[in-house]
């Protein structure tokens, strides 16, 4: 195998405890270092520098890139490693416009639909995001904050409109979210689970729709660059109008 440049990154991954599911659990640690770009675009990385890294073997390292091949991103280099897919400022616009397209008017299939003792999973989920939020633990928080949204969208009893929304939820950069996390506005926004909620409750689906849009819009601006959208914010706010 041929050297693996001098730049690939290594001191922001931090070694892991050995849960029962290494695999997931590496999987998770590198989609999130992708997504949030602590593992940047166009970087070129091997499964045993990686592994290193993470205080794990190699196996689990090149078994998760694999899965994250699949998902688009990162892309295979023959005898040298992976390498970080890059993102366009236009392809995260394509990558948003379609969640609008899909995702937003999906609660009006999801409300009268939802056992009430999903509920309590859902508010588990929303929790766990608000807490993850306030310990900076951004590999928590994009997890549960995934499984947050598969699970609503269940709901709409429709598996492949769930993959899809999984799919490109997982494929967007929030270069800035980590920011976001540091200065307590991300543990505000995750506020918003817990506001999905009530509005299912309540059987409001144009309100539940109107919650996604901003939602969805908030992952394009400030979650992708860490900086307030002014345009978003209450007259009189410093915040940026997330929950």
């Amino acid at each position: 195998m041929s050297t693996v440049p001098a730049r690939e990154p290594r001191a922001r991954l931090t070694p892991l405890k050995r849960p029962l599911n290494l695999r997931e659990t590496v999987l998770d640690q590198l989609r999130t270092a992708i997504i949030t770009g602590e593992l940047a675009e166009g970087s070129l990385v091997s499964a045993p520098t990686l592994g290193q890294a993470l205080g794990v073997s190699a196996t689990p390292v090149r078994e998760a890139m694999m899965d994250l091949a699949r998902e688009g991103l990162v892309e295979t280099i023959k005898n040298k490693g992976f390498r970080v897919t890059a993102m366009s400022q236009s392809d995260l616009d394509d990558l948003a416009e379609i969640r609008l397209l899909v995702e937003p008017p999906s609660m009006h299939g999801v409300v009268g639909n939802v056992p009430e003792a999903a509920y309590e999973e859902l508010t588990r989920l929303a929790d766990s995001c608000r807490r993850a939020a306030e310990r900076e633990d951004l590999v928590e928080y994009l997890r549960d904050d995934r499984e947050f949204h598969a699970l609503v969208l269940s709901f709409t009893g429709n598996p492949q409109l769930v993959s899809l929304a999984t799919s490109l939820r997982v494929r967007t950069r929030m270069y800035g979210i980590a920011t976001l996390a540091r200065d307590g506005r991300l543990a505000e926004s995750a506020g918003e689970h817990h506001r999905l909620i009530e509005l299912l409750r309540a059987g409001d689906g144009a309100a539940a729709e109107r919650l996604m849009r901003e939602h969805i819009g908030h992952a394009r601006k400030s979650w992708a660059t860490g900086e307030i959208d002014r345009s978003e914010a209450p007259p009189g706010s410093d915040e940026d109008g997330s929950a």
